[in-house]
């Protein structure tokens, strides 16, 4: 399940819970609450495995666009020492060798910058989903904040005391 719809049912759950009656207190099932976080724990590790992926496929690719470079640069060197012995061969293996070598070099360097901006993309969705996930835990936080320094203020008398029943 996606962590927001989890964040959206945990903030539903705590806005419309139900007031004990006579206090600003308000009565929660445990036992939904305690569903909702154990959900939350399973999605979002998945969520960091699938960036933690990302970021391996990109570094796979970037190796094996080297490698492929460096086949290409091993291959161009040995075309040039077998045609070495004619002098217009060699100019022509030398031409070829180095176009090989640029293509190569333009098409990692094109490719790195493409896995390099898919996995940005990747990152920055996931981050803007933790972010989502902070703010609707604050703002549930700060509910519960506030509805424990109401329940504080009301159990106050008017001299500051508690009140008379609150005592014993």
């Amino acid at each position: 399940m996606d962590v927001l719809v989890l964040i959206d049912k945990l903030d539903d759950l705590v806005h419309n819970a139900k007031a004990v009656p006579l206090t600003d207190q308000v009565r929660i099932d445990r036992e939904e609450i305690y569903d909702i976080l154990d959900q939350m724990r399973a999605t979002i590790p998945e969520e960091i495995k699938q960036a933690r992926w990302i970021v391996k496929e990109r570094q796979e690719m970037l190796a094996e666009a080297k490698r492929e470079v460096d086949r290409l640069l091993a291959e161009a060197r040995e075309q040039a020492v077998r045609e070495a012995s004619q002098t217009e061969i060699v100019k022509i293996a030398e031409r070829q060798a180095d176009e090989i070598v640029d293509d190569a070099r333009r098409s990692a360097r094109e490719m790195k910058l493409e896995m390099e901006d898919w996995a940005d993309n990747q990152l920055a969705s996931l981050e803007v989903n933790l972010e989502r996930f902070l703010t609707a835990v604050r703002r549930g936080r700060d509910r519960l904040h506030e509805r424990s320094q109401e329940t504080v203020v009301a159990g106050l008398g008017a001299n500051g005391d508690m009140a008379d029943d609150e005592r014993f």
